[in-house]
């Protein structure tokens, strides 16, 4: 089915970026899933091709474009290429991260931060989770006490899971200023690098999504001066549930975009391999599990579609956007598992494209709120 929601400075966005992810991002994947991180770089090119932060305004340096279907276009470029474990950073970056710092921050955080953002120079992380925590938002430990003379925070505790953990020099920080409430007590504080205190734990040995710093991150005694409150005080959680609907669409096109890039190798793998003198493709089990897949592709694809549509309006709600997440990331898990059975003992080995997909695929399930939250908020909407 055509889409018709992108016009034509997208489609010439479209061809850049997939330009930039064959030629910058593809051909580094190996060393970089050997290494568990991807190259600082890649956030620098990135945004020498305006791929990067795009809602930046143009005063701190970036295009001042305020239309989500370019990032769309960017996570649909990279994870149907089978890159979506190298550029979560990036999408982390431009969808997750970067709202709380236009929307939050003051103009001096602004002019101090948004040009690195911006460029690439300064990477950015969310760092809610927490080692006993969950999908408890409210019940992190992580505290933020004002020092005497009230010019900052000391900060102890530490997190866990964190996307972008080693790479980053701006850690978005959920902590307790206020202990004794659950929602009203917490705070977002900007935590830097190279900050006194603050440490680095291991990069974290995954499943898959093995070119992702995935870290540990623990704070001790972290002197955190009080220009580095994003937000009012106490408004943390308010800030954090009003982030999450952007930040599980983003989630959504990956995975559909990834379910997309599955299908694609697969259709060109059981075209050429045959079994019983003729295409495995060519027999109607193949056929059906096919067809299966690219209908449920192209339904998901086209509510996606109009979830995008409605965030530009401002319309996007929360149970549409847990509709999305939970619902794309499900069809990621069947229609990966689908292409490795239709690959044989070949989808299997990590050497072929669809072995990385499956892999990658299995934490889109739990990230960003587990598919069974999405389908509590789901529900709950329903007056049920």
């Amino acid at each position: 089915m055509r889409r018709t929601l992108f016009e034509h400075e997208h489609v010439d966005f479209r061809e850049s970026v997939g330009r930039f992810v064959a030629e910058e991002v593809l051909p580094h994947q190996e060393n970089w899933e050997r290494d568990g991180i991807v190259s600082r770089e890649v956030f620098a090119r990135a945004a020498e091709k305006g791929m990067l932060a795009m809602q930046v305004p143009e005063r701190y340096g970036g295009a001042g474009i305020d239309d989500f279907r370019f990032n769309q276009i960017v996570n649909e470029e990279l994870s149907v290429a089978g890159a979506g474990g190298s550029g979560l950073g990036i999408t982390l970056h431009n969808d997750i991260c970067l709202p709380y710092f236009t929307d939050l921050g003051n103009e001096e955080q602004r002019e101090r931060w948004l040009p690195g953002i911006a460029d690439g120079t300064l990477i950015t992380a969310v760092a809610m989770t927490e080692p006993e925590m969950g999908s408890d938002l409210a019940g992190l430990r992580t505290t933020a006490v004002r020092t005497d003379d009230g010019d900052g925070y000391v900060v102890n505790g530490s997190k866990t899971f964190i996307t972008n953990g080693i790479n980053a020099d701006l850690i978005i920080t959920a902590v307790k200023t206020d202990p004794s409430q659950r929602h009203a007590g917490i705070s977002l504080v900007i935590v830097e690098r190279g900050m006194e205190g603050f440490e680095r734990g291991r990069n974290l040995e995954k499943v898959g999504q093995h070119a992702q710093d995935t870290a540990e991150l623990f704070f001790n005694d972290v002197h955190v001066p009080a220009e580095n409150l994003l937000g009012e005080e106490g408004a943390g959680f308010r800030y954090m549930t009003g982030n999450l609907a952007q930040e599980r669409l983003s989630i959504a096109l990956s995975a559909v975009a990834a379910a997309r890039g599955a299908l694609n190798v697969t259709l060109e793998y059981v075209k050429q391999r045959n079994a019983f003198g003729q295409p495995i493709g060519s027999f109607q089990n193949s056929r059906f599990a096919l067809a299966e897949m690219a209908t449920e592709i192209e339904l998901a694809t086209t509510f996606c579609d109009q979830a995008v549509l409605a965030l530009n309006r401002g319309e996007l709600s929360p149970q549409d956007a847990a509709m999305a997440k939970w619902w794309a990331t499900e069809l990621q898990g069947r229609v990966t598992d689908r292409c490795v059975q239709l690959h044989g003992g070949y989808g299997y080995m990590l050497e072929y494209p669809i072995a990385r997909a499956y892999v990658d695929a299995r934490v889109t399930r739990i990230y960003g709120g587990t598919t069974e939250i999405m389908k509590e908020i789901v529900g709950r909407s329903l007056g049920v």
